[in-house]
This record gives C-alpha cells, sequence and structure tokens, in this order.
C-alpha cells in the first residue's frame, strides 16, 4: 500500500470522525451558547408580557448558569463512568423539556425552573466533546478540533441574536422557544444515533478519588493565584454579554430593537473571533518567548479598559466599543492550558471543571446582583431604566475586577500545585 493512499485512508478516517462525532457535540454546543445569550433580545418581551422587574429578569436569565454550575462536579463523574455520547444525549433531551417548559411558563418560578433545566441540560458542552475529542481524535488533532467547538458555541451566540430578532416577526417569544425545544431533542436524538461507542482503556476513578482529586484542586495555592482573575472576568463578561448589553443597548444607547438585535449580531461575532484567534495569538507569542500567563494579564488589563467608556457613556463609537469588548472577553478562556500545565495530568479534568463550576456561579451572582442594582432606579414611560442605572451595575463588575487583578499579579514566588 503506498503512502499516497494510507494518508488518503487517514483523511476519510478524519472525515467520518469530524461528521460523526464532532459534528454531534458541536450541535449541543451550539445550542448551549443561543440559549445562553437568547434573553438578551427577547427581555423586552418577558418584561412587557409578565412584568417584570430588572431583579427578576436578572434572577430568571442567571438560573442558567446557577444549575450549569451546580452540574459540574456531577458531570465528570458521569462522563467517567457512561461516557459522553449517552450523557451528554440525556442531558440535551433535558434542556429539551427545559425549553418546553420555558415556551408554556405564565409565571416566574415556572420560567426559572424551565431555564435552570435548561442549563442543566447544556452542561456538559464543552466537557462532554472535549471527553470525546480525546477519546476518538489523535492528541496532534485535539488543539485544531477544540478551537473549531468554541467557534461553534460563539456560531450558537450569532444565531440568538439578529435570526431570533427576526422570527419575532413571525411568532412571539414562546413560539420560539417552541422550536428550540423540537430543535434541542433532534440534536439529543442525533447524538445517540451518530455517535458510535468506544470503550476506554483506561482504569475508572472510584468516587472518593475523584472527590479527593477535587479537593487537592481546592486546596492548591496555585489554583487560587490564578481563578479569582479568571472567574471574575469570565463572570462580568458572560453576565453583561449574555443579558445587560441588550437593555443597555436600547435604554442607554437608545437603539430601536432591529438595530440592537444586529449590534448583538456583531458582538457575537466579535467574541467568536476571539475565541478562534486567542489560542493561535498566545501560541504565536508563546514561541517569541512571552509566557501564557503574561499574555492573560494583558488581555484581561484591555479589557477592563475597554469597561470603561461603556460605563461612563463615553463611547464615540458605540459598534466599535462592544466589539472590542467582545473580542476580549473571552480572554479567560486561555486559563484553562495555564492552569493544566500547573496540576498533574491526572487531575486536568477536575482542574478544568472546577474553574468552570466557579465562572458559572459567579456568573450567576453577578447577574442577578446587577439586576438588583439596575432596579434600585425608577424606569420611565417607556419602560427604560436610566444609564446611571447601568453604570453603576457595570462598575461594580469593574471593581471586582480590578481587586481580583491586583491579586493575579501581586509578585508572589511561583508556588507549587497542592
Amino acid at each position: 500500500m503506498t503512502n499516497q493512499t494510507l494518508a488518503q485512508e487517514a483523511r476519510t478516517a478524519f472525515s467520518v470522525l469530524f461528521f460523526r462525532v464532532y459534528l454531534p457535540f458541536a450541535f449541543g454546543y451550539f445550542l448551549s451558547y443561543l440559549y445562553r445569550t437568547v434573553n438578551a433580545v427577547i427581555s423586552v418581551d418577558l418584561t412587557r408580557d409578565l412584568s417584570l422587574t430588572a431583579a427578576d429578569l436578572g434572577l430568571l436569565t442567571s438560573a442558567y448558569y446557577i444549575s450549569f454550575a451546580a452540574f459540574q462536579l456531577p458531570l465528570g463523574l458521569l462522563l467517567d463512568r457512561f461516557g459522553p455520547r449517552r450523557v451528554h444525549a440525556t442531558l440535551i433531551a433535558v434542556a429539551g423539556s427545559g425549553a418546553l417548559l420555558f415556551s408554556f411558563a405564565d409565571s416566574l418560578p415556572m420560567l426559572f425552573l424551565g431555564r435552570a433545566l435548561i442549563g442543566m441540560g447544556v452542561a456538559g458542552g464543552l466537557m462532554a466533546a472535549m471527553k470525546a475529542i480525546s477519546i476518538w481524535f489523535p492528541p496532534e488533532r485535539w488543539a485544531l478540533i477544540n478551537g473549531f467547538h468554541l467557534a461553534f458555541g460563539g456560531l450558537g451566540a450569532m444565531m440568538a441574536t439578529a435570526p431570533v430578532e427576526f422570527a419575532l416577526h413571525y411568532t412571539d417569544w414562546r413560539g420560539v422557544f417552541m422550536v428550540l425545544a423540537a430543535v434541542t431533542v433532534a440534536v439529543a436524538l442525533f447524538l445517540i444515533t451518530a455517535v458510535p461507542e468506544k470503550p476506554e482503556t483506561h482504569a475508572r476513578s472510584s468516587l472518593s478519588e475523584a472527590l479527593s482529586g477535587v479537593a487537592s484542586v481546592f486546596t492548591s495555592k496555585a489554583f487560587w493565584r490564578l481563578a479569582p482573575a479568571v472567574v471574575m472576568s469570565q463572570a462580568s463578561f458572560m453576565s453583561i454579554q449574555t443579558l445587560w448589553s441588550g437593555p443597555w443597548l436600547r435604554h442607554v444607547a437608545g437603539l430601536d430593537r432591529t438595530t440592537s438585535s444586529e449590534y448583538l449580531l456583531a458582538i457575537a461575532a466579535s467574541m467568536t473571533c476571539g475565541f478562534m484567534l486567542s489560542g493561535v495569538i498566545s501560541g504565536a507569542l508563546t514561541k517569541r518567548g512571552v509566557k501564557p500567563l503574561t499574555t492573560l494579564c494583558v488581555g484581561y488589563a484591555i479589557l477592563m479598559l475597554l469597561q470603561l467608556p461603556i460605563i461612563f457613556n463615553v463611547t464615540p463609537n458605540v459598534l466599535a466599543s462592544w466589539m472590542l469588548f467582545g473580542f476580549f472577553g473571552v480572554t479567560g478562556v486561555l486559563c484553562f492550558p495555564i492552569l493544566t500545565h500547573m496540576f498533574p495530568l491526572h487531575l486536568s479534568g477536575r482542574v478544568t471543571t472546577s474553574a468552570n463550576m466557579l465562572m458559572f456561579a459567579s456568573a450567576f451572582v453577578l447577574q442577578y446582583g446587577m439586576g438588583e442594582i439596575i432596579a434600585q432606579w425608577d424606569r420611565d414611560a417607556s419602560g427604560a431604566y436610566p444609564a446611571i442605572a447601568y453604570s453603576a451595575a457595570f462598575g461594580l463588575a469593574l471593581a471586582l475586577q480590578v481587586v481580583t487583578y491586583i491579586w493575579l499579579i501581586l509578585p508572589r514566588r511561583q508556588p507549587a500545585a497542592g
């Protein structure tokens, strides 16, 4: 058999795996970001139809984050025990049931429960895919496939903006969620039928061993040097980008619904580019002797500076300011390879899952807290909150970022993991 024939067979095998393994998980991650972001567009409808305050809206939307965060540690154990195919397909079906409940909900508690089920259902969007990729694809392909996967999530965020606003010309938010419920169930069926089973060769850890590994992460000085800054930067970004950016564009910038949804689409597209390029830029700088932690610190500093004109409403170009915020907002994803290299290989999954849990739990608190702050001001006749309300909410998030950034860059001896 010639080298050319072998190369052709390798390409064919990769293509089969790409469509049978990667794409089903990618569609699950696509839905994760779509559900995460969609309330930024439909918030005006939810507020009007159910007479919600900003605090209600923040609590409702952040339900996604708290259930997502709460399921991170059990998720690792389930993935280890039952494999990514069955676990992720089951969870995506749960997300579909949450979307259906959300579409019929007529009270805040029912909406909260539906959104919480959605958050739990898409909790494996990233971690299940990473496990599947590590099982099926050769190590030299992991970085490429992971990059594609993150970008696919960005496409989900883009779909949640202008396309959803367009759909609202023909139906209401309930109709949108009915369609999403059907699509979500279809993705669950795609996962369970298309992805083949492949028994793993390594030994599974016991529950006590798994919990011991989690404890070693949370008691590590190395983890707690990096975690606060990364958690707060990502929690602030997610809280604003997935909800409060929409009301800000309408209430503060004075944009109409169609234009604000187009701006949200541009922000999501910029975020997608950030996902695709952050790893490339970090890798290129590493080859030139710049440490990944330095790149993370610089990116975080730029992100904080970019929030100042938005907070003080002195943006010469609103779209450009928000697109830059979207691009640099994903800088925090650089923490995952940094954290992985700080710990032994057998703890890598628990390190990333632990960081993920803290990010989403903090996003719940921060997104809800912003709503409580904004609700301290009275709405005008059109239902809009004043600019000062958003400045106060966004300013608090920035203050917390500054505190954690100072903690990150404080000079100290290099800590050892554990």
